[in-house]
């Protein structure tokens, strides 16, 4: 599975929202799985948007097809779009499924990864994190996803959580406690990342 993540600065808050429904046409796109996003807690003019394909090759065909026609009505909505692929690697808890409904946040981290350190951290957020997440709660479902062959080492991780509540309950509690489990800080050499609040009527 191919996970695509565009973060972008919106300029005209009723415009870009009234264009994102537009991409109700999606789910008629072959190899289409599910798309989803909303707006940052913290920086509340930008938007992250979600989509999920079953492989580069469906991504690429619909890109050279459909892309511009959909994307035509939120042109000139917003500035500083930030598009990132990432292929699926495996499951944070179990059963992922790009579905949004039944979640309220969501939480997505950018991690470079020193090139020497790749192999610990993965194995580290199999080991460590994967658990710890998935004995959350709060925590519904997420992924560990690779950025392909960028020669960065980048990965991301993506969780879906009932509420804002559950999620801050994780971060107090074990956040600090994992990081020294899994030398963290040894592997990273850059860690962005974001809350943010679903948007339902964003969900196709």
């Amino acid at each position: 599975m191919l996970v695509k993540w565009i973060r972008c600065t919106v300029v005209d808050r009723r415009g870009f929202e009234r264009g994102q429904r537009k991409w109700a046409g999606l789910p008629g796109e072959p190899g289409f799985r599910g798309q989803g996003g909303g707006w940052s807690r913290g920086r509340p003019d930008v938007a992250h948007v979600f989509a999920f394909w079953e492989s580069r090759a469906f991504y690429d065909s619909f890109m050279a097809r459909s892309h511009d026609r959909l994307a035509s009505a939120q042109a000139g909505t917003f500035k500083d779009a930030q598009v990132r692929l990432f292929d699926y690697r495996f499951d944070v808890k179990t059963g992922f499924e790009p579905r949004f409904t039944d979640a309220d946040l969501l939480r997505v981290a950018l991690c470079r990864v020193h090139e020497e350190r790749s192999e610990h951290y993965v194995l580290m957020q199999e080991k460590v994190w994967n658990p710890a997440m998935a004995g959350s709660p709060g925590m519904i479902r997420g992924l560990f996803g690779e950025a392909p062959g960028n020669g960065y080492n980048e990965y991301l991780v993506l969780s879906m959580w009932l509420s804002a509540a559950e999620h801050g309950k994780y971060r107090t509690e074990r956040v600090e406690r994992l990081a020294l489990r899994a030398q963290t800080e040894a592997d990273i050499a850059a860690l962005t990342g974001d809350i943010v609040q679903l948007e339902p009527s964003w969900t196709v």
